[in-house]
């Protein structure tokens, strides 16, 4: 009896060992999965399809939600990820969230220091920035104290939109250069 009663105790002892091991990693294995599961979750439908539309043009927007009420949700998918450029899943989240929750299209609101009052006195950075532009042999250069990144590039959008007289206008609120220097400027950005 005795010969028997130790390998039983080891083998009760082994399988005691094997049940909490066991154990263990099913514990971890059910806290990971819900770590993951958290981390991936959706962000809410409303939320994600107003972000979701605001990355879309109006031109865009217009075609997906015809997509939409066509019932093409494939086209209209492969239109939002060709339009952002985001991944298979996000496009498809977001489609389905706009489908959800139609949004209205908001175009961008004018920059307001491009668009503010004669009266007000541009910021003034203690550097010049240098804004240069060439085409062909005719190359025309700005350089500011008042212009900076986010300006130059506010007014590059505005020339590159069509409102040509809106960006010389700007230029100049901007820098030290007149009217007619900056439209010069100016028609160098077309292109």
């Amino acid at each position: 009896m005795d010969s028997i009663l130790i390998p039983l105790l080891i083998l009760i002892a082994v399988i005691a060992g094997v049940l909490l091991l066991i154990r263990s990693f099913t514990k971890r294995s059910a806290e990971s999965q819900a770590d993951f599961a958290a981390a991936n979750a959706p962000k809410d439908s409303v939320e994600l399809a107003k972000e979701s539309a605001a990355k879309l043009n109006q031109e865009q927007h217009r075609q997906l939600y015809s997509l939409i009420a066509q019932g093409q949700g494939m086209a209209a998918i492969k239109l939002y990820l060709q339009a952002t450029g985001e991944g298979l899943r996000a496009s498809r989240n977001a489609v389905g969230a706009l489908a959800a929750h139609p949004q209205p299209f908001t175009p961008e609101a004018p920059p307001r220091d491009l668009l503010a009052d004669e009266d007000d006195e541009p910021e003034r950075f203690p550097y010049r920035y240098r804004a240069i532009v060439s085409k062909g042999d005719v190359t025309r250069e700005v350089s500011s104290n008042m212009l900076n990144d986010e300006i130059y590039g506010r007014i590059r959008t505005l020339a590159k939109s069509g409102d040509v007289e809106g960006a010389a206008l700007a230029l100049t609120r901007h820098s030290d250069i007149n009217i007619k220097q900056a439209r010069e400027f100016i028609e160098l950005l077309d292109d």
